[in-house]
């Protein structure tokens, strides 16, 4: 063993102690790497810092903006809604359901940002259907994980071991080569958790305790449950063709007008009420009653509407893009003694007013003409977009909160079929081999900037720089390991042990070499260090190298095992009340049976 080996795999060991102690970080412990390779002499500069070149890197950052143009336009979030609403009080239906959908995302996208969407949807339907929150929150990290077993871009360690094929003259896997296995496994995924859902029921009941209030909790507080209504404009209206500022609908009928519902060829289409909104027949207006006896005192017919049934508050329906606020009037304000009609917040800032507190208590009705006094509190709803701008209007009021559904803003929910023509396109050229994949990726965030899908800012705040960082760093060591013969030295070490047990056992003890290294580093990290031992490995025994890589790519994401194995499984240890002990008593079956299916299916579809 030479000195140039020695420092390479004592440096890898100090990496890896480090990312196991995760201090530093592990992005700066990747720019340690890249800085220490080239001072030991066992890499030049240029060879260190070659993957900030690397396609598979460039690769990675694309597909984090097409992710976040997914999010942007709000595709993430109705299939999140689809989903529940397609459960029903089903827990077997919403755990299948569950599993597709975010297995299905997770294939084009980040699947720790799908999960982290996912979230806030599962609590809220296990607080709904009363059932624990430790029964969905590990189907769902499990069906993250699966995801990146469904296509080529799904997850990092396929772009990996992809580029280490492509690196040493070789075709690189396609699109879909990944789809076959990975549909086994997610199929395989679903059942296993439908099975042991049973070890994970002992939680508590899911719960939902976000850092600020819900909407739901602002419209309980404000009394405006009691007062939601929709009502559908019939074609022989007086409303129709008029604005809603002539109609003095909240003056003459306590009505208040908070969006419209308007249909559209392939959607609804949800418009927040302003001053110069003009209702159209079929509109459907999703309306603030002064009072619930509006309908008794024959409004609805004077004014030439239906009441249609609302079957949820229509604030937490629409929250993607119709918000709730809280503001409150500073000692300075100039509000004081004006009615709510004077301040014209409507008209001025495109708000409604829906509630008004005073002293800790919320006032009834819809408060047109009630006076303001200091240090009252106001509610208002609109526009996500329009709330945002308060924050520079600190004159006459003050942006005193937001609900915790401000986190998940659409702000371009007009350009979801955009978004989605943006990301066929993409995927058609991957499949189609017409174009290399990262000009495919490529050509799919222009079209989601052109489409204003996407912003040039959210663009670069999508990017998840650490992750790049880390691929970036660890990529010298392969290629460290393959100058000073430490690729060689754990081939060899292979062979002597398990080279004339057959291919399928090797395949198998390469897999649970990359799943225990996956335990203590990335997965990502991993796989840049065994796809080249798995090349090396099938090379030296003359065999196809396509079943060896694969079985790594695989493995690498087969990180069920432990909680911190995977960020997709921290994300939900704290909100389903996971112990260490429940991924090992869940995880190491189903790696098992992954390894098993990988054995089996691998070498039939990617021959020796």
């Amino acid at each position: 063993m030479n000195t140039q080996l020695l420092i390479t795999l004592a440096l890898l060991l100090a990496s890896m102690m480090l990312f196991i102690r995760n201090k530093p970080r592990m992005d700066v412990v990747a720019l340690l790497v890249i800085v220490a390779l080239p001072l030991s002499g066992v890499l030049t500069v240029q060879e260190a810092v070659a993957g900030f070149s690397d396609p598979s890197v460039l690769l990675i950052a694309a597909l984090f903006v097409i992710g976040d143009g997914l999010v942007r336009t709000g595709i993430a979030y109705k299939l999140g809604d689809w989903m529940a609403h397609q459960a029903g009080s089903s827990e077997t239906r919403l755990i299948v359901l569950l599993m597709l959908t975010v297995a299905a995302l997770g294939s084009v996208m980040s699947s720790t940002g799908v999960v982290a969407i996912f979230i806030p949807v599962v609590m809220s339907v296990a607080v709904r259907m009363n059932i624990p929150a430790s029964r969905l929150m590990m189907p769902l990290s499990f069906a993250g994980l699966i995801s990146g077993m469904l296509t080529l871009v799904a997850t990092p360690p396929n772009l990996v071991v992809h580029s280490e094929l492509v690196r040493q003259g070789l075709d690189g896997f396609h699109f879909f080569s990944f789809t076959p296995i990975g549909l086994v496994v997610l199929f395989c995924g679903i059942g296993y958790m439908l099975f042991a859902r049973r070890w994970l029921g002992s939680g508590q009941v899911g719960k939902d305790e976000p850092e600020r209030q819900t909407m739901q909790d602002l419209a309980a507080l404000y009394q405006l449950t009691e007062r939601e209504r929709r009502l559908r404009v019939e074609p022989d209206s007086p409303l129709v063709g008029r604005p809603l500022n002539e109609l003095e609908l909240r003056s003459e009928y306590g009505i208040n007008v908070i969006a419209v519902e308007r249909q559209r060829r392939f959607r609804n289409l949800l418009q927040v009420a302003t001053g110069n909104t003009v209702p159209q027949p079929g509109d459907i207006l999703l309306v603030d009653l002064a009072s619930p006896a509006i309908a008794l005192m024959g409004a609805y017919q004077e004014i030439g509407v239906t009441p249609v049934s609302l079957e949820s508050s229509y604030y937490s329906e629409h929250s993607h893009q119709l918000g709730l606020a809280e503001v409150t009037l500073p000692p300075e304000s100039r509000l004081p003694g004006k009615t709510i009609q004077d301040v014209a917040f409507r008209s001025r800032h495109r708000l409604n007013v829906v509630g008004l507190r005073r002293n800790g208590k919320a006032l009834p009705g819809l408060l047109v003409d009630e006076k303001l006094k200091p240090a009252d509190t106001l509610l208002v709803a609109g526009s996500w977009k329009d709330i945002d701008r308060l924050h520079t209007l600190t004159k006459d009021f003050v942006l005193l909160s937001l609900p915790t559904e401000i986190k998940e803003v659409v702000p371009a929910a007009r350009k979801a079929p955009y978004a989605l023509f943006s990301l066929a396109v993409m995927i058609v050229l991957m499949v189609s081999g017409a174009v290399s994949n990262l000009m495919a990726a490529l050509i799919g965030c222009l079209l989601m900037g052109a489409f204003k899908c996407i912003t040039m800012d959210s663009a670069y705040r999508s990017i998840h720089w650490p992750s790049l960082i880390l691929i970036v760093g660890m990529l010298p060591f392969a290629l460290a390991l393959q100058k000073t013969g430490g690729i060689d030295l754990a081939v060899g070490g292979l062979l002597n042990v398990f080279g004339d047990a057959g291919p399928r056992l090797l395949l198998a003890t390469l897999f649970l070499a990359t799943a225990i290294t996956g335990l203590f580093i990335s997965n990502t990290a991993t796989a840049v260090l065994m796809a080249p031992v798995a090349v090396a490995t099938a090379q030296a025994m003359g065999l196809s190298p396509y079943p060896f890589v694969m079985t790594v790519a695989l493995a690498a994401s087969a990180a069920f095992m432990t909680p911190v194995s995977s960020p997709v499984n921290t994300l939900v240890l704290d909100p389903g009340g996971y112990r260490f002990s429940d991924f090992l008593k869940i995880g190491v079956p189903f790696t098992l049976l992954v390894m098993l299916i990988t054995v089996l299916l691998v070498p039939l579809l990617f021959p020796m």
